[in-house]
């Protein structure tokens, strides 16, 4: 088995085409087909189902491509490992974001990483949480951040940071008469919340905050990053969740953020890392990580924050 191999199917399986991956191949039809032929000799098994008007994935295909893609990740790491000894680096950290991460803190933390350590290239990948946490599983990261805890045993989460969950409320909204507002006034209106398939952690959070009510949330959009929440929310479309650093950087215009009544719910950032003893280099970023939120002793800290006004709009 040659990479040619897993190009061909990987190209195959996600055109379910076989004219169509010969052309994104820049190679003809027959020579992709004895190709895939051999793959099926070699495995043992066939990988498609091929019909004059169809090609599918068997059962046996499908379990392949879940191996596949991160044959070639792993290839690009090293390729990327390589790249980094040879421009200097002596070691690097591979990290994985899911649910977005509080604006003010990743440059802060990457801005501590470059000045206490240099030469430890860091790499960055925004994936799905359920991506993250194969991929810690399976050694592609080294470390990642998300807001959930429910990672199996094999992961450790750690909470590190938490934000105060805000209601982003339209300017001269009738909500803005309260200065909390209660959360049966929040369900009175249609809300606009980040999509549970981009945003997990995020998702599951808001979601226990909302079940505290009887009253079912009316939910207008599903959007995939709370810049467009916050773009729907300032043209007057519906009311947003998300945590006060978020609607504080947010460059809309128009956007007012108020507390909850009661108890205010935050939003927590979870670190999380294989199980274990992490490495030197590993151990050294965590403490990074926490050094950002210390309340005394941090050796950099962050900017501070926008001020959120109760009282006016902006």
């Amino acid at each position: 088995m040659e990479l040619r191999h897993l190009r061909c199917f990987l190209a195959v399986a996600e055109e379910l085409h076989f004219a169509r991956a010969a052309e994104r191949l820049h190679i003809e039809q027959s020579p992709l087909s004895r190709t895939i032929k051999e793959l099926e000799d070699e495995l043992g098994a066939r990988l498609f189902a091929r019909t004059t008007r169809s090609t599918r994935l068997t059962r046996a295909g499908k379990l392949f491509l879940e191996h596949v893609p991160r044959v070639f990740a792993a290839l690009q790491q090293a390729r990327d490992s390589v790249k980094a000894a040879a421009n200097g680096f002596h070691a690097q950290i591979r990290i994985a974001l899911s649910d977005g991460i509080t604006p003010s803190r990743l440059p802060t933390l990457l801005a501590l990483c470059r000045q206490e350590e240099p030469e430890i290239e860091i790499r960055l990948f925004e994936v799905p949480l359920s991506q993250q946490i194969k991929g810690l599983q399976e050694d592609l990261y080294d470390v990642g951040f998300a807001q959930s805890d429910e990672v199996g045993e094999a992961l450790v989460a750690e909470p590190v940071w938490s934000d105060s969950l805000m209601v982003a409320v339209p300017a001269r909204h009738t909500l803005l008469k309260y200065k909390r507002i209660p959360l049966d006034e929040v369900l009175r209106h249609p809300l606009v919340l980040c999509d549970p398939q981009v945003c997990e952690g995020h998702a599951k959070q808001i979601e226990r905050v909302l079940r505290r009510a009887e009253t079912e949330p009316l939910i207008a959009e599903r959007v995939a990053s709370c810049d467009l929440m916050m773009a729907l929310v300032s043209a007057g479309f519906a009311l947003g969740l998300t945590g006060a650093a978020h609607i504080a950087a947010s460059r809309e215009p128009g956007v007012v953020a108020r507390p909850l009544e009661g108890r205010s719910p935050v939003l927590t950032t979870y670190l999380l890392r294989p199980a274990g003893e992490p490495s030197r280099t590993l151990a050294r970023f965590i403490e990074r990580v926490h050094s950002i939120e210390s309340p005394s002793g941090a050796r950099t800290r962050p900017p501070p924050q926008p001020h959120i006004s109760e009282d006016s709009e902006p």
